[in-house]
């Protein structure tokens, strides 16, 4: 991959993150990068590590949770300001890279974060399909 490919997908990433609220779909990210629908999922995937959708609903779901640590929105309000056109899906979502319903989440003491910078809790709250494998030991050093 050339460095200009990786420009490319990095401009499409940087759309995600900074879009995840508008509707976005894979077309709306691959003329962003200047690639074909198919290519693009192919190389943001090789080179992120999940498909562009799947990118785009953890971006979502990361700010559902801060704004769910609020409390003064309910998990529908939520859902819309995020982007989420189904709460159904959005729920589902949520349930899978959280561990917990959003409603349940919503529901939660999240006191201990407070004094936590915004920036910090971003980093440590951050939903992940991968959780369990940051926790697993890696290899020995021999």
């Amino acid at each position: 991959m050339t460095p200009e490919d990786l420009r490319h997908l990095r401009r499409a990433r940087d759309l995600i993150d900074r879009e995840y609220d508008r509707p976005l779909d894979v077309p709306a990210m691959a003329r962003t990068a200047l690639m074909s629908p198919g290519h693009f999922s192919r190389q943001f995937r090789a080179v992120y590590g999940e498909t562009p959708y799947s990118y785009l609903m953890t971006r979502r779901i990361e700010r559902a949770k801060a704004l769910l640590r609020r409390g003064d929105l309910s998990v529908t309000d939520v859902c819309m300001a995020v982007g989420a056109t189904s709460l159904g899906s959005f729920s589902a979502r949520f349930a899978e890279l959280v561990g917990e319903s959003p409603s349940a989440y919503r529901a939660r003491n999240h006191s201990a974060l407070a004094p936590v910078p915004a920036c910090w809790a971003k980093l440590v709250t951050r939903p992940s399909r991968h959780a369990g494998a940051a926790s697993q030991p890696g290899p020995v050093a021999s």
